[in-house]
């Protein structure tokens, strides 16, 4: 069901599905974007209605159906996946990142080259969680390793660790916290 859900939104979601190496990175795409979910689905009963500032339904919205009404930004907001094939940029950095605020009720979700490296499963789906929370709540990191981090504890009874991330970020006086 959620396989088919997610098979649903990546082709609704404009993802081009040209050529081999697009329609394999699609497949990488739809798995990253099942096991987020799934995740997030069996953490959901322990997240109660907001988490660390993430309201905990549009945050389901937005990984489920890539549109959620969004208290933050105002309306309803879509989220635009994009894979950008070159490694300029922001990409030069991240495996993803989003656009945010919002323009024209949309949100670009974009993957970069490193997203797809072989054998990097469980780090796509902490990267789905982690840019969802910006797609929903805006673009603190230290808020978006917290709550994916706490996802992933409450889904699987351990999360990845994120510590010279989190160092770097300079999260440890943000008044978020990791699981611990």
């Amino acid at each position: 069901m959620v396989r088919a859900l997610v098979r649903a939104v990546v082709l609704l979601a404009g993802i081009s599905l040209a050529g081999p190496a697009t329609a394999q990175n699609s497949d990488v795409l739809e798995r990253a974007l099942a096991s987020a979910l799934d995740s997030f689905e069996g953490a959901l009963p322990a997240l109660g209605g907001e988490v660390f500032g993430v309201n905990v339904a549009e945050y389901r919205d937005a990984l489920s159906l890539q549109r959620f009404s969004s208290g933050r930004w105002g309306g309803t907001v879509s989220v635009s996946i994009e894979m950008q094939a070159d490694e300029g940029g922001q990409c030069a950095r991240f495996a993803a990142f989003t656009r945010v605020p919002p323009r024209d009720g949309a949100v670009p979700l974009v993957l970069c080259p490193r997203f797809f490296a072989p054998g990097a499963d469980e780090l796509r789906t902490l990267t789905i969680l982690h840019e969802m929370v910006h797609v929903v709540a805006g673009t603190d990191e230290c808020r978006a390793m917290a709550f994916a981090a706490a996802v992933e504890q409450q889904a699987r009874g351990r999360w990845t660790p994120v510590d010279a991330y989190w160092r770097a970020s300079g999260c440890g006086v943000s008044g978020f916290r990791l699981p611990g």
